[in-house]
């Protein structure tokens, strides 16, 4: 990151309004022309910059305090008395120059008030102990147990059976699924339990919603003041986990429960260890072997004819899912689909409908969702490719080969217990990758060396009381700059989403708590549509309105239909991560946001239609590609290397790039459109209607000549860009 210096924006400074001139009536009035030269001459000299370094003023600072303190005294017609005095004597030669630098140092506080607190800004930001920001857990003499082993060794199943056993627990999950299986099981055996997620929470007792003794929850929801007598923490590998990790470190250290038990992969033992012992804490080892054997097959695939009951095709991006999955289902051959971006609904009703032995369907493809979170009787598991777009540290997207502890996690969902798969498989459809898949099972995970940590929001509004003229992206940057770690251990987890979302909704008048809680929110933004509504709540919770289920059901055009084409279908999943961004807002803000119930009906009603189009997935297909409803067999024809010209690197002008690029590199929008999510099917109209009106007033221009002007293709590509962009902008609007 820059030097802390350069995040912070100068104030403008002014002097104290006052009705008389007192230093004009003491000395005269100022030369204008003399105090430039004299001002200047000051900035020169080599004393006066290294008396500034001694205050803290680097050179950034110093040449943007000099252009302010030049600013102020050449504009401001009333200068402090002292000041005032002070140039008349340097004018006249009764003082020298270096007198002036007590004022320059003054205004340098006054532009930059981060001057006067750095010190307390460092210590705000010191996070080289967070075991100490959990005094309730230190006071406890806590019993730590990793359960470690791979995937189907039944480490979860034992530090769960001593959850049901006990007085009162919590079990902390990755995800909402997890966190539900744990809450209908626990209930089932007698134990009342409830449900805290991020959108819901869900009591054991619903007559009087008295709060149970247990309680299963989604690893952020876990409160670190409630004591319990066990705790399980699942999946503790997360804790690397550059997004979320955060939740992870929290969970392990903040928890205050008598007996902790955490289970994830062996690669998590040291760090969990190091992190533990700077709480003066140890950990009880239980390690397991996996319960059924998993065998790398000799040969790959080859070619999807070879596809058995009971396999597992993984893919890594939508549109191999859905070009395998017709593939599949031309041969005869009914298969479910998984995907991240479906509701946990729909993936449980795939996944039953996999597991269900009577059912006709006996394949499954699926993204690396199936990595976690999901029962799966997959009797093997075949790897579309070993390439998957990740993330790296600074927030950009790459593709590159699967981890070790990703293979092994996907792979290792062959071969369930208890299944009729006794024995996993796994292989690849491409011969090329077979040995990189056989190299990748054959290791071990590398050791996690660090863990997350994220701002906290008491830590954020410390910030904010010193540097009250800063916004929350600008103190986020601030704190990370600021920031001291032990390196060796923990990192910040990335904030660009945070940054992304507290860019959006800036210009919003917000307290800083609500606009912190905002930017918390699990949101995709990558789809416009989520951050359109977003910003919209964000409006709506400014202006002390209710947010309706009736203003919402306006907003993402109730009632809703069973979709057609595969454009539809992305939409619908768009407009319920709408309403989970809703249930996750209501669950904060409960005056303004009051219908959850409502909208958790709706959601319900929304899940069914979802599935009901994931279950006709080849018919959306081929309605995309033919035009049905959604009007994508208009779809314009583009050349393969369009121009695209400069503009403001806004996310609605990248997304109407990439909707242009789109266009000339796969010659029809739903080629590319299908799984982005770019263009709602409203905004698809508009942009064909107002295409083809583009189209042909052109063609009418040409008929005029015989011959056809290359010129004219790229006229009508930059026309195609401008309407995406003019619709975009009144989309935002």
């Amino acid at each position: 990151m820059p030097p802390v210096s350069q995040l912070m924006v100068p104030l403008p400074v002014k002097s104290v309004p006052d009705s008389s001139n007192v230093g004009a009536e003491l000395s005269g009035k100022l030369n204008k022309e003399e105090i430039m030269k004299w001002l200047a001459k000051f900035y020169q000299r080599r004393e006066i910059k290294a008396a500034a370094v001694e205050n803290g003023i680097d050179n950034y600072i110093y040449h943007q305090t000099y252009l302010s303190f030049r600013k102020f005294c050449l504009e401001d017609d009333k200068l402090p008395v002292d000041l005032h005095v002070t140039l008349s004597d340097i004018i006249a030669g009764a003082c020298h120059l270096d007198s002036l630098l007590p004022y320059f140092i003054r205004h340098a506080k006054q532009a930059f008030p981060h001057l006067e607190c750095l010190d307390d800004l460092k210590k705000i930001s010191d996070l080289r102990l967070p075991a100490n920001w959990y005094p309730e857990a230190r006071a406890l003499t806590r019993k730590i147990v990793f359960h470690s082993g791979p995937t189907n060794s039944g480490k979860t199943y034992h530090a769960l059976e001593r959850f049901f056993n006990s007085k009162s627990g919590v079990y902390c999950g990755p995800l909402k699924l997890l966190a539900s299986e744990v809450y209908y099981k626990s209930n089932q055996r007698g134990v009342p339990c409830d449900l805290v997620t991020g959108e819901e929470r869900n009591f054991a007792n619903a007559t009087d919603k008295s709060p149970s003794s247990h309680v299963s929850c989604t690893v952020e929801m876990v409160s670190v003041n409630t004591p319990y007598e066990v705790a399980v923490i699942d999946e503790i590998q997360m804790l690397k986990d550059p997004s979320r990790g955060w939740a992870w470190t929290r969970a392990l250290l903040g928890v205050v429960a008598e007996e902790v038990h955490v289970c994830g992969e062996a690669a998590a033992i040291d760090v969990v260890k190091e992190i533990l012992m700077s709480a003066s804490e140890e950990i009880e080892m239980r390690r397991y072997k996996r319960l059924t054997e998993l065998i790398i097959e000799d040969a790959s695939l080859g070619t999807l004819d070879k596809i058995r009951p009971g396999d597992c095709l993984v893919c890594f991006n939508k549109q191999d899912i859905f070009w395998s999955m017709r593939q599949i289902e031309a041969m005869g051959i009914e298969c479910a689909v998984i995907y991240g971006s479906l509701p946990p609904g729909t993936k449980l009703a795939q996944a039953k409908k996999f597991n269900d032995p009577d059912h006709p369907c006996k394949v499954l493809v699926a993204t690396d969702a199936i990595g976690m979170g999901l029962n799966l009787n997959i009797g093997r598991v075949i790897f579309n490719s070993l390439i998957k777009p990740t993330t790296n540290e600074k927030g950009e997207k790459e593709m590159d080969t699967i981890s070790t502890s990703q293979a092994l996690q996907i792979a290792g969902r062959a071969g369930r217990y208890g299944t009729q798969f006794s024995t996993g498989y796994v292989t690849t459809l491409k011969n090329e990758d077979l040995p990189t898949l056989k190299r990748l099972l054959s290791q071990h995970p590398e050791p996690i060396n660090q863990v997350g940590l994220h701002p906290t929001a008491e830590q954020i509004e410390l910030y904010a009381y010193h540097l009250p003229h800063a916004n929350l992206s600008n103190l986020i940057d601030i704190f990370v700059n600021l920031s001291t770690l032990d390196d060796s251990l923990y990192f910040i987890c990335n904030i660009n989403d945070f940054k992304f979302l507290a860019d959006m909704i800036q210009h919003v008048p917000l307290p800083l708590r609500a606009r912190y809680v905002f930017c918390c929110a699990p949101i995709n933004r990558k789809i416009p549509f989520v951050c359109s509504m977003f910003l919209k709540f964000a409006r709506q919770y400014s202006r002390n309105e209710v947010l309706s289920f009736d203003w919402l059901g306006r907003q993402i055009g109730l009632p809703f239909s069973c979709p057609n084409t595969l454009l539809e279908l992305v939409h619908l999943e768009s407009v319920f991560d709408v309403l989970d961004l809703y249930l996750w807002l209501s669950y904060r803000f409960q005056d303004l946001f009051p219908d959850a119930s409502l909208v958790r009906d709706m959601q319900k009603e929304l899940d069914c239609l979802i599935q009901t189009g994931v279950a006709q997935l080849t018919r959306l297909l081929i309605n995309s590609e033919t035009g049905v409803s959604s009007g994508t067999s208009q779809a314009v024809e583009a050349e393969e290397n369009q121009h695209v010209p400069s503009a403001k690197k806004t996310p609605y002008f990248h997304n109407a790039v990439n909707i242009v690029n789109s266009i000339s590199s796969h010659g029809r929008i739903a080629d590319r459109l299908l799984s982005e999510g770019l263009l709602t099917p409203k905004l698809l109209e508009d942009l064909k209607t107002e295409w083809q009106r583009e189209k042909d007033n052109e063609t009418a221009h040409e008929t005029v000549s015989t011959v056809t002007s290359p010129l004219s293709t790229k006229r009508s590509k930059n026309e195609m860009f401008k309407a995406v962009k003019r619709i975009n902008r009144k989309r935002v609007k």
